[in-house]
């Protein structure tokens, strides 16, 4: 498969203070879970045949609402919870305990990741602003909306940890009205999106360490998005944090520049309770060509007093590093404010609870490919859905199973995995088809012809 041969802009440095101190190293045979009920391996191996021809159940049974059911009956299972508790300690990574599958969420990380641009509008339209001040301001405008979207309720759920080459992918129509849905972009992420649209993909592209890589581009408006991230999961006693280990790169293509960034941590509280999740950690934005950064801090709640959901944000230019050109507080989740004139947060900057979130577009559940991450998780959604555990476990345990038989016959064969549809480059991963590396080989075109 051809790759692009423009160096990614992600491999531009930002500040370490910033990034968890994770190594991306791991051992092959190391193990990752999911959440899951316990069975051995040999239970499972015995099952795994069998269970082939129950995935052939009819798509008609698999609702595709986006709907989360958001109770959790800790009292019903708090037997399980007491068990999960006596396998952990203080500080200890998650990535090999058995959690209960009561608490998973009805999608996958990838389509998690995909609904970051639940307001394609606002990425879309960067590249449209003449000038580069305000850019970086609707970058950040963008960057801080993004994240209430990706909560589907107010109980912290964990979503399925993707197979490795499994895919998602998507579009928002930002224009409906204005949209050909005959110009559509055949070499784009999605060949079946209108050059109008917000495409992307997402794929799993390494199990040790679990990483997913995921792109974005608007074709008209010449903007891209491509990122890698993989979450570290740690105990911290009534609380679970999660690192969010990666960055993202924002390219305007219009203007050549590239806007580089990190991400928070989130935390699961009152995991014997009501589970609720909160984000928490600093974060910044950086363009090296116009010198505009952004400083994000998303605040966790105190244990005494204080209000969740909690974001400040600050611009500033390398020309003048302490004095911000924009202030901005209020809640990441609900409504922020920046500073006016008068020294008080008053100006409406972003209003999560006003806006409209635009759903994404799939193909129907029966055209999905086999790993499109939908049609893969179609059985454990649909009895989770229903509340038959038993059953979403069999599921699940079904997809992991495979997983780790393909796995060990890749290491006995000494056979590579090969990535569909991004490529490593140093310790990152780029889109093979980045819309900048396509407009560059157009324009070569053009110019021998």
């Amino acid at each position: 498969m051809e790759q692009s041969s423009i160096e990614s802009p992600i491999r531009t440095q930002i500040r370490s203070d910033l990034i968890p101190t994770v190594s991306y190293s791991s051992s092959e045979d190391e193990e990752f879970f999911d959440v899951d009920e316990y069975q051995s391996d040999e239970e499972v191996t015995k099952r795994l045949n069998g269970a082939e021809k129950e995935r052939t159940e009819s798509f008609s049974k698999y609702d595709e609402s986006e709907d989360e059911d958001d109770v959790i009956d800790c009292e019903k299972h708090g037997s399980v919870i007491t068990h999960l508790l006596s396998q952990v300690r203080l500080g200890m990574d998650l990535t090999k305990v058995v959690l209960p599958t009561f608490i998973l969420e009805t999608r996958s990380a990838l389509e998690m990741y995909a609904d970051f641009f639940a307001h394609p509008d606002l990425f879309s339209t960067i590249s449209t602003l003449d000038d580069p001040k305000e850019r970086m301001i609707q970058v950040l405008r963008w960057y801080v909306s993004a994240f209430h979207a990706g909560r589907k309720g107010s109980v912290a759920k964990k979503p399925y940890n993707p197979i490795i080459g499994e895919t998602f992918l998507c579009y928002w129509d930002v224009d409906p009205e204005n949209t050909d849905k005959n110009d559509v972009t055949t070499d784009g992420p999605v060949p079946w999106a209108p050059k109008n649209t917000v495409s992307f993909i997402g794929e799993q592209v390494s199990h040790h360490p679990p990483i997913s890589a995921f792109y974005a581009e608007c074709y008209n408006t010449q903007m891209a998005f491509n990122a890698h991230l993989w979450t570290k999961s740690k105990f911290l006693g009534l609380s679970i944090g999660v690192d969010m280990i990666g960055q993202a790169c924002v390219s305007d293509l219009k203007h050549e520049e590239d806007y580089i960034m990190t991400f928070p941590s989130g935390y699961g509280r009152s995991i014997l309770t009501v589970p609720w999740f909160e984000m928490g950690g600093k974060c910044q934005i950086l363009c090296n060509k116009t010198g505009f950064s952004a400083q994000m801090a998303f605040h966790t709640k105190p244990f005494y007093g204080g209000k969740r959901h909690r974001i400040t944000a600050e611009v500033f230019h390398v020309s003048d590093s302490k004095k911000p050109i924009l202030s901005v507080q209020g809640e990441w989740n609900g409504v922020m404010y920046s500073k006016g004139s008068n020294g008080k947060y008053d100006v409406p900057f972003v209003d999560t609870k006003s806006m409209k979130i635009i759903k994404k577009k799939l193909k129907p559940l029966p055209n999905q490919g086999e790993y499109e991450s939908r049609r893969l998780w179609k059985d454990v959604t649909l009895h989770l859905k229903s509340k038959d555990m038993d059953q979403a476990t069999e599921a699940k345990h079904f997809l992991e199973q495979r997983q780790r038989n393909e796995a060990k016959e890749r290491k006995e064969t000494g056979t590579t995995w090969q990535h569909k549809h991004f490529h490593e480059d140093g310790e990152i991963f780029v889109y093979n088809h980045h819309l900048q590396s396509r407009k560059s080989k157009t324009k070569e075109e053009s110019s021998t012809s």
